[in-house]
């Protein structure tokens, strides 16, 4: 479907990518993975033709389509949610041209067995089946699901879109491609701007979806559940395994491990061969076997070991003057956005030493009670910070705080004001968060969102704390990166609240929980994993899912549906054939791999060129039947 020919590319003339290539077809879910800054963005960009590439091709299959979420995007648009959507169906009326035009070609031609017909009667197809894809007026009720899927409710779909956030924004955008269902889906971080009931639905929708998937999530519950493809970046190439994100970092560490021992017996040998040849080159019994041996080590290919975690962000966060025993206290706390009620009648108390998880649906107030700890917004009632208490606050858009005109290290100075910053070589301070001496002088505007939430975590290292509130920190970081900043907050001895929907961030950090739902929050004894098993789940998208079936099971206006014998058979017959295709389109790729060996040897044999087509047409033929069996299952089970 899609083919990546040993494709480049270059940055102010220093290479960020070389000869990358591989191919995707519709049954590929593809987690991309790599640290921050080694060109995962890029990829996706120049796959949805958004960025040129310098040498090599990118070959998308004709008729097909991509569709591409970028991590930010800013829309001017005055129209509502709804006209915004089906006006995004503009390529409706070029499609209905083409479908004509064909048509009248076929009608007017009369070599029904030649290969050309054949092929523009597969276009025809395509292309109908597109054009019926694309058509509003039977997208409704999809459009509905998909809108109310992603958080959004009923009356939300007349509003302005201007009257919405960025990050309400960005899920409009996500409905648009959803609901346009490209043949291959390109999504640069799709959960950031989502909440856990949102990432439940979209998780499960994109698990049935017919389509090619390329993303980049740094979600690793999510990858793992999508998933059936890994790439990862490393020293500009990439590592392709067919399994997904915690499966191939198994393989990972197998590898890393395999390269070290090779490069030891490597460095080894050269290190033999070099002081053999620094002993004998001036004697003139052995200086021509010294300059044979200095010529086999000239073209040696060094063994490199994989850079990807050498250099991982290590540091801790500086803790004041002991606090009073209560740190936080909130009494009958209300919050009202005109009419809309946000927190009511709000009761917790916080103690020194705690470290506390706020979790919830966006909306439901978790950040609105920070800003009001943080005296950003008004309310209603009483809010008590206890004695000596000494807050640092990471907003969860803290990188926006900072001044786009300073560079890293004036930052870092800006904040750096009392006797406690002395004992800090700020550049030394720079290094632990991977900036280097050719980027501290970089501004601050210029950086990616994932460097900035670095220089947001150094800023907080200039003033001891004794409370530390985090609002979503994890963001814009890594994998690698989440795991250092959750081993520093695992040494802070302070009190900590922590605003996060990422499960695993949370799991053994927090010793309390505070769910917030329906304008009040419920105190949880316990860390986290005692939160989840009290609802008998083992994650944040079943505990979702379970609420949404208590909920349903409590009203009687909505009881359970009684199973019906005949659609059950229907269901596993349509499983059964499902998994008799998978097993068919597994052999022909198979077989075309194997095809691909013998063409990469004997170029020259066209019977290997014939196969390989037919083989192809095989494939392309199971992948459809497969498609169809997938969307009746689909069907079935909603």
């Amino acid at each position: 479907m899609l083919t990546v020919n040993n494709i480049s590319i270059y940055f102010s003339g220093v290479s960020l990518l070389e000869n990358i290539g591989f191919m995707l077809n519709a049954k590929h879910k593809v987690g991309l993975i790599g640290k921050n800054g080694v060109g995962k963005s890029t990829i996706l960009k120049a796959l949805a033709g958004v960025q040129p590439i310098d040498s090599g091709s990118i070959v998308l299959e004709s008729g097909k389509t991509t569709g591409y979420l970028p991590q930010e995007i800013h829309n001017d648009s005055n129209k509502n949610i709804m006209e915004e959507i089906k006006d995004s169906f503009g390529t409706l009326n070029a499609l209905q041209e083409e479908v004509e035009h064909i048509t009248k070609q076929l009608s007017e031609r009369t070599d029904y067995e030649t290969e050309s017909y054949l092929n523009l009667a597969t276009e025809l197809s395509e292309k109908v089946e597109r054009l019926d894809v694309l058509d509003p007026s039977k997208k409704e009720a999809q459009i509905e699901k998909v809108l109310k899927g992603l958080g959004f409710k009923a009356a939300d779909f007349t509003k302005s879109l201007q009257s919405f956030s960025g990050g309400w924004q960005m899920r409009v955008e996500l409905a648009k491609l959803l609901i346009k269902s490209p043949d291959v889906l390109l999504l640069d971080e799709p959960t950031n701007h989502l909440d856990i009931e949102s990432i439940l639905w979209l998780e499960e929708y994109l698990k049935t979806f017919s389509g090619a998937i390329v993303m980049i999530s740094h979600d690793r519950s999510f990858l793992d559940n999508i998933t059936n493809r890994t790439i990862e970046i490393v020293n500009k190439k990439i590592y392709d395994h067919p399994v997904p994100y915690t499966k191939f970092m198994d393989l990972r560490a197998e590898r890393i491990a395999q390269q070290t021992a090779a490069k030891k017996n490597q460095d080894k040998y050269i290190a033999q061969q070099e002081r053999f040849i620094e002993r004998f080159k001036a004697k003139n019994t052995k200086a021509t076997q010294a300059a044979s041996k200095q010529k086999q080590l000239d073209k040696i290919e060094r063994i490199e070991v994989d850079d990807t975690d050498n250099q991982d962000i290590k540091f801790s966060f500086p803790v004041a003057h002991q606090p009073g025993r209560i740190v936080l206290k909130g009494d009958k706390v209300f919050k009202h956005y005109d009419d809309k009620k946000v927190l009511e009648n709000v009761v917790f108390e916080i103690e020194r030493g705690e470290k506390i998880a706020f979790v919830g649906q966006n909306g439901q107030g978790k950040s609105t009670l920070v800003k009001m700890i943080m005296d950003r917004t008004d309310y209603q009632g009483e809010l008590t910070i206890g004695h000596n208490v000494v807050i640092g606050y990471y907003a969860q858009q803290q990188e926006k705080e900072l001044d786009p005109k300073l560079t890293v290290i004036q930052t870092i100075e800006k904040y750096a004001k009392d006797e406690w910053t002395k004992i800090y070589n700020q550049r030394a301070l720079l290094g632990t968060f991977l900036f280097g001496e050719n980027d501290i002088n970089k501004k601050v505007g210029v950086l990616s969102g994932g460097e900035k939430a670095r220089v947001a975590l150094a800023v907080m290292l200039m003033t001891p704390t004794n409370v530390l509130i985090m609002d979503e920190p994890t963001n814009h970081l890594d994998m690698a990166s989440k795991e250092i900043l959750k081993q520093a907050l695992q040494r802070y001895t302070g009190s900590l609240v922590l605003v996060s929907h990422d499960r695993d961030f949370l799991s053994g950090l927090t010793s309390r929980t505070y769910e917030f739902k329906n304008h009040r929050i419920k105190e949880h004894l316990g860390p986290i994993e005692e939160f989840l098993n009290a609802y008998k789940v083992e994650s944040f998208r079943t505990f979702e899912q379970s609420g949404l079936k208590k909920e349903s099971a409590e009203n009687p206006k909505n009881p359970p549906k009684k199973s019906n014998n005949k659609h059950y058979k229907e269901l596993k017959k349509l499983k059964n054939n499902l998994a008799r295709l998978e097993r068919k389109v597994d052999e022909y790729e198979k077989n075309l791999k194997t095809l691909e060996a013998d063409i990469a040897q004997n170029q020259t044999n066209n019977d290997l060129f014939f196969k390989h087509a037919e083989m192809q047409k095989s494939l392309d033929a199971a992948l459809s039947e497969w498609e169809v069996c997938s969307e009746k299952i689909s069907a079935l089970e909603r």
